[in-house]
């Protein structure tokens, strides 16, 4: 219970009710379920290119598939229905163009065995549908193999449920005219009349393949199932006045619905792969129409990136004469080319020499980074190689005063008889490998010593308690 109070009393309800509808809400009943005329003719099949005679068949083809694969899997018939109900209502919301027809069946009927708490694997519907589908093309049906088409059909079912589930916004609870039925007569006293009730029976499960249920309520579908069922069986019932208005049926719409019903039984059945086809075709031609317009879309931006923008700001004056004096004091490209050219060699020659100062200063820096031990020094090269450039050595065994390597108080003087010769670097490597050797020869015989000293001092304790036993358990 909502109040206010203020310093006046309590408000009003009319004034607690105006306040109540500015709030929004989300309603959720059954009456939502039930579709115009506008929205049942004009269909989001038809929308893409289908045409109404194929949307038929392939609602009658997939209810026809979910009724087989219900008798198969054992579920209630009260889930068949929710099934079929579900895939109506989907395909009023969606295309049969842009979703297949047998995924989306195969989506209803396992949703509908979960909501009537009768679960089924999704493993078991998919090699239901197989089994029925290789059924009505050969009479030795083939078992479905378990390789990537059979994981990439279950991802598709999965996704299907999914949408499913989000089209019809969780609404997926349906109210059958099943016990309607058997209601409606016990009141007309009718219920002992098994062929009847039968007959009623049976017409409310065919009339689960045409879209009845979309259009019409439980009680009005219900009051046409035994309405037909007493005509064929030429079974009276009260018409003064009519029965039916107890219910709050109406004669033309209860006459809509035995139409329906009578259509059905003279509808011609049409073979899967026609039906495919067909859908297969448009389904292309609509890829082909968008791929059309993505193209021409991407020249109209071409043709828009690529057309001149002329600017005409007040601001900018493109002729300014100040603009105009100073790109002529700039210099240009070839000018400078020239005066480079007219300046000789000798700007080249001074480049050059630049460079290599900068290689050797670099080369003199690394040196100062290593050992200043004199073996470190043996593997420099001498200024007869060419280290430092041959224009920059004088020829007396001497650098110049900025590339010496003397010139650091820390290093000793560089001698080219420093550097081992090829005899004595074998004889410092053999040197190097037998010290090496006898170093891990002398360090395995330590670890070996110790081992046996180790087990030496192990077998004195085992012995000296082997012993102290026998003294103390002697005989």
């Amino acid at each position: 219970v909502v109040s206010l109070h203020f310093n006046m009393g309590t408000v009003g309800t009319d004034v607690v009710a105006s306040l109540q509808q500015e709030y929004a809400g989300v309603k959720l009943t059954l009456e939502n379920c039930l579709f115009p005329a506008e929205k049942i003719e004009s269909t989001p099949s038809n929308a893409d290119g289908l045409s109404a005679s194929t949307e038929e068949d392939l609602r009658l083809l997939g209810c026809e598939y979910i009724q087989e694969a219900g008798i198969m899997l054992r579920v209630p018939q009260v889930a068949m229905a929710n099934a079929q109900v579900l895939f109506q209502r989907f395909f009023f919301a969606k295309s049969f163009v842009k979703n297949k027809m047998e995924e989306v069946a195969m989506a209803c009927i396992w949703l509908a065995s979960k909501v009537e708490e009768a679960p089924r694997r999704v493993r078991d519907v998919i090699n239901v549908f197989h089994y029925i589908r290789q059924k009505r093309i050969t009479k030795s049906p083939l078992p479905m193999q378990l390789d990537s088409n059979y994981i990439t059909l279950k991802n598709n079912v999965i996704k299907s449920e999914r949408r499913l589930l989000k089209e019809l916004g969780f609404c997926v609870h349906v109210k059958h005219p099943h016990k309607i039925i058997v209601v409606y007569l016990q009141v007309l006293e009718m219920e002992k009349n098994k062929d009847l009730v039968q007959t009623a029976w049976n017409y409310m499960n065919d009339s689960l393949r045409t879209t009845v249920f979309v259009r019409n309520t439980p009680e009005t579908i219900a009051c046409a199932c035994i309405y037909l069922a007493a005509r064929v069986l030429q079974v009276p019932l009260p018409n003064q006045p009519h029965w039916f208005y107890l219910f709050n049926a109406t004669e033309e719409d209860i006459q809509q619905i035995c139409l329906a019903l009578m259509r059905l039984y003279q509808h011609k059945k049409a073979s899967h792969e026609d039906l495919e086809k067909k859908v297969d075709a448009r389904r292309t031609f609509l890829q082909q129409e968008k791929a059309k317009a993505r193209e021409a879309a991407g020249l109209a931006n071409a043709s828009v990136q690529n057309s001149p923008v002329t600017n005409s700001s007040p601001f900018q004056d493109n002729n300014s004469p100040k603009k105009e004096s100073r790109d002529n004091n700039r210099p240009s490209s070839l000018s400078r080319d020239h005066r480079d050219g007219y300046s000789g060699d000798t700007r080249s020659r001074k480049r050059t020499h630049h460079s290599s100062d900068n290689a050797n200063e670099r080369t003199r820096h690394k040196r100062r980074d290593r050992d200043r031990s004199p073996r470190s020094m043996s593997g420099s090269r001498s200024p007869s190689g060419h280290r430092h450039g041959s224009r920059n050595y004088d020829g007396n065994g001497e650098l110049p005063k900025s590339y010496s390597i003397s010139s650091s108080k820390d290093r000793h003087d560089y001698d080219s008889s420093d550097e081992p010769t090829s005899k004595e670097k074998y004889r410092n490597k053999r040197r190097d490998h037998s010290a090496n050797r006898d170093r891990y020869r002398s360090s395995e015989k330590r670890h070996k010593n110790g081992r046996k000293a180790d087990n030496d001092e192990r077998s004195v304790k085992s012995k000296k308690h082997k012993k102290h036993r026998s003294h103390r358990h002697g005989s």
